[in-house]
């Protein structure tokens, strides 16, 4: 900002602490007598928003529906529906603070964002793409990259988790709208008691009692899915965005408690969401989406007094087709290659049949029992199946390894080019630059 870069954006994964950063920046700007906005999309964020401010002292007012007007603070936290119809009514801020940023395209915020091309411009998210493919550019001009999500674990601010896999679910010959599966097509496939592990089997199996969050195609997908678990005698409960918000609200608070165990929800809990008693994510949803995937795996690794680790079961075959939670990613502001990927090309892991063991593709046999890979054409019926459980640290260390015998940095862009990577070739470069660095530091 002092070299005179007025529009940034902070990525950093769920969970590392964006909202205790906003309050922090918000009242260094209150002090110097300027007038900020934090801009968020959905009710949940605002009271959670309300309440990290009130925690760590930052007096505010509220800029939303049902919340009174408080105008004289410097500090406003805007719904962005709301504020974009009352901003006028509010003095110009001099710093805008943009939560969940990969939705600045959108109309509304474009609208905000162009009222004031003077202020400075902050965006945060922990996936700084669009399903479009449209880069983030336009809006932001640098990039600041926080911390990993595998750092963030190997210190203790997120927790450690397991993660079970099935064959991957065949989506080849769904059709594509707005840069995801047709969610028409996806309900149909997945909406089946036959689904590829049944989910109440190995909750009961690998998670039984733990709060578990789901995350669903449709809103008729996860009321059969609540049904089906509240027959299984498991405390259940569905919420959407249409849901009554006192409904859902007293749904996430019993959740929260404990008396509800089980908790599913469509497009709503996937950016933000707060709750880091959550120890399981049900993913019933495939998705070409990898920030959608890294946004839901993201809601159970958040710590919680109790909670050793979390666990994620993956029923759609999303690990199979975005990788590990915490692989390694190369994000930038540039636009992304869109369009449709063969199912082939979009594997990153691949689960051995024998010894259950993930591990990058490429490979004609296991890396860990020696397994010969049977190669043979993916069948589309959904059949009931085991998740098995990916050997993550082995797969980090196959991982290390693989690059450490990369001598030159056109080995490193065809090891990229081999694990299908979106940008190999800038993946690569930000490798090698570092191991340039620790050479000179040695």
């Amino acid at each position: 900002m002092k070299a005179g870069v007025r529009s940034l954006l902070i990525t950093a994964p769920c969970g590392s602490g964006k909202t205790v950063l906003t309050a922090w920046m918000l009242k260094s700007a209150m002090y110097k007598g300027l007038a900020s906005w934090f801009i968020v999309h959905r009710r949940e964020l605002i009271k959670q928003s309300i309440r990290t401010f009130g925690e760590v002292g930052v007096p505010h007012g509220v800029i939303a529906n049902n919340f009174m007007e408080d105008r004289r603070h410097p500090i406003q936290i805007g719904s962005i529906q709301t504020l974009a119809r009352r901003y006028q009514r509010f003095k110009e801020p001099s710093l805008i603070i943009w939560d969940e940023c990969h939705h600045t395209a959108a109309g509304s915020w474009a609208k905000i964002y162009a009222a004031f091309p003077n202020a400075f411009h902050v965006g945060l998210t922990a996936t700084p793409e669009r399903l479009d493919g449209r880069g983030l550019g336009k809006w932001f001009r640098e990039i600041i990259h926080g911390p990993s999500v595998r750092w963030l674990i190997e210190n203790k601010f997120l927790s450690p988790y397991k993660l079970y896999a099935p064959s991957s679910v065949n989506v080849s010959k769904m059709h594509m709208q707005m840069g995801d599966f047709k969610k028409s097509e996806l309900n149909q496939a997945v909406d089946k008691p036959t689904i590829t592990g049944d989910a109440i089997k190995h909750y009961e199996k690998l998670a039984h009692g733990k709060r578990a969050v789901v995350f669903c195609v449709s809103i008729e997908h996860s009321k059969h899915v609540v049904s089906q678990f509240q027959a299984a005698g498991i405390p259940s409960a569905h919420v959407d965005g249409e849901t009554p918000t006192e409904e859902r609200d007293e749904a996430i608070e019993k959740f929260k408690k404990g008396e509800i165990k089980v908790l599913s929800n469509v497009d709503l809990f996937g950016e933000g969401f707060d709750a880091p008693s959550i120890e399981v994510a049900i993913l019933l949803r495939p998705t070409a989406s990898l920030g959608l995937f890294i946004q839901q795996t993201g809601r159970a690794l958040r710590t919680c007094a109790g909670k050793t680790q979390a666990i994620i079961l993956d029923h759609s075959g999303n690990t199979i087709r975005h990788g590990l939670p915490d692989e390694e990613r190369d994000w930038s502001l540039e636009r992304h290659e869109g369009g449709r990927k063969k199912a082939e090309d979009s594997e990153s892991v691949k689960i051995c049949p024998k010894c259950f063991a993930a591990q990058f593709p490429g490979r004609t046999s296991c890396a860990f029992c020696g397994c010969v890979f049977e190669i043979k054409a993916r069948q589309v019926e959904h059949v009931d199946g085991n998740l098995e459980e990916v050997n993550l640290d082995a797969m980090r260390r196959i991982k290390k390894s693989e690059q450490g015998k990369c001598e030159t940095l056109e080995d490193l862009v065809q090891l990229g080019i081999k694990r299908k990577y979106r940008f190999p070739h800038r993946w690569a470069h930000f490798l090698w630059q570092a191991r340039q660095r620790r050479k000179v530091f040695a």
